[in-house]
């Protein structure tokens, strides 16, 4: 039999699901090696189990931990879809506001109709086997993460920064140009493709392993941007991951 494969979202905006369904348009020949059998963008199916679940979206509300250690149980392997599944994403940047402040200003009146809590990776409630980082994610990184996983592989990120990616394809460096980057302290994998089309690379892959931030927030400060500016910066994509103590999230690995 084909392996079972499940999609699931949470608090996102679904892209990194459509980016999938755009996907399976231009390698259609995965459609033969997987059975999809829950994906609500593109099909009603249901199914009791999976070989392969992907989560999309954050953990934003006390209800959803119960959903997320029911697909836990129910999977045999769990991969967390894109930056807000695999950081918080840019719902973490509420965070260190006061949410019924947050709520009001969103919900007015309406504030306590919806229940909420501070935004957090799949990975702070459930154990994960591996990401597919990004926001959106890649097409070809998620292509050949479902061959890895097909050939009993986990997908591997690269574990050097985003300037490695910039200098290959010959890129002016954005800090030349007069702009500000979080290249140095982001995973690579996205072939540089902000920096490539003129735009500073905001961090949506998450930290490169052992970042030196201190050392890029020198850089910016001997810059003349300001602190609140620095954190307003790395806050749209990595305010989980420069906030939260290690021990905060539950660690990548075989469940």
């Amino acid at each position: 039999m084909k392996p079972q494969v499940a999609f699931f979202e949470f608090t996102s905006c679904e892209g990194c699901q459509l980016t999938v369904v755009d996907l399976l348009q231009t390698h259609p020949e995965l459609l033969d090696a997987i059975d999809i059998v829950e994906f609500r963008e593109a099909s009603s199916s249901k199914a009791d189990c999976y070989d392969i679940a992907f989560v999309e979206g954050s953990c934003t509300r006390p209800s959803d931990e119960a959903k997320l250690r029911d697909i836990r149980a129910r999977a045999k392997i769990v991969i967390a879809l894109g930056a807000c599944a695999d950081l918080g994403g840019v719902n973490a940047i509420r965070n260190p506001m006061n949410l019924i402040d947050v709520r009001t200003y969103v919900y007015s009146d309406k504030a306590e109709w919806f229940d909420t809590y501070p935004a957090r990776p799949i990975s702070a409630v459930i154990p994960i086997d591996g990401a597919i980082p990004g926001c959106p994610i890649d097409r070809e990184e998620m292509a050949m993460a479902v061959t890895h996983l097909l050939q009993g592989r986990l997908p591997r990120l690269p574990d050097y920064p985003l300037c490695i990616e910039c200098k290959l394809k010959e890129n002016v460096c954005v800090y030349q140009r007069g702009g500000v980057c979080l290249g140095p302290i982001t995973r690579a994998g996205c072939q540089a493709i902000c920096p490539s089309y003129g735009a500073a690379c905001e961090g949506c892959r998450g930290l490169v392993p052992h970042p030196n931030i201190e050392s890029l927030k020198q850089v910016l400060r001997a810059r003349g941007i300001s602190e609140t500016d620095i954190e307003a910066k790395m806050a749209i994509f990595l305010s989980y991951q420069t906030t939260q103590e290690p021990e905060a999230s539950v660690q990548h690995g075989n469940h």
